[in-house]
């Protein structure tokens, strides 16, 4: 296998190992990456196999050819690890950094956006009716 792969492969393994389904309930690794057991892996396994299986399709992806494959090392997860960053495989903005805050269910969730605008919205259509019927027209 091309060395592009072989760190998020070995993440996956070593992640596989320590996991639930091969330690406790003594699956083989391969029986714990397919379904139904593979949804009781960790979120970080699932985010490695998904990465895995991203990183073994850019090696046949044409659209690559010239910037080459280039994965999600291990080593930058284990930095994010240590950090408490987050991490999340190719691209975006971390899976798990604080972005909004504590989700410890304790707090008041911020309304939604569009909720905000359809406030907005009523209060102005409800401010033109007023003006409207002070004027003694329709609006």
């Amino acid at each position: 296998m091309p060395s592009s792969c072989k760190e998020i492969r070995a993440a996956l393994a070593q992640c596989l190992q320590e996991s639930e389904c091969v330690m406790v309930q003594r699956n083989s690794a391969a029986d714990c990456l397919r379904p139904p057991l593979v949804d009781g892996l960790p979120t970080k396994c699932q985010q490695l196999k998904r990465g895995f299986g991203e990183c073994r399709r850019g090696m046949v992806d044409m659209r690559k050819r010239f910037r080459g494959n280039q994965p999600v090392t291990f080593r930058q997860l284990q930095d994010a690890d240590s950090t408490g960053d987050g991490y999340q495989l190719y691209a975006g903005k971390s899976a798990f950094a604080g972005g909004r805050g504590v989700t410890d269910g304790s707090g008041v969730a911020p309304p939604d956006w569009r909720e905000v605008e359809a406030e907005k919205e009523r209060a102005s259509a409800a401010a033109a009716a007023a003006a409207a019927a002070s004027k003694g027209t329709k609006p």
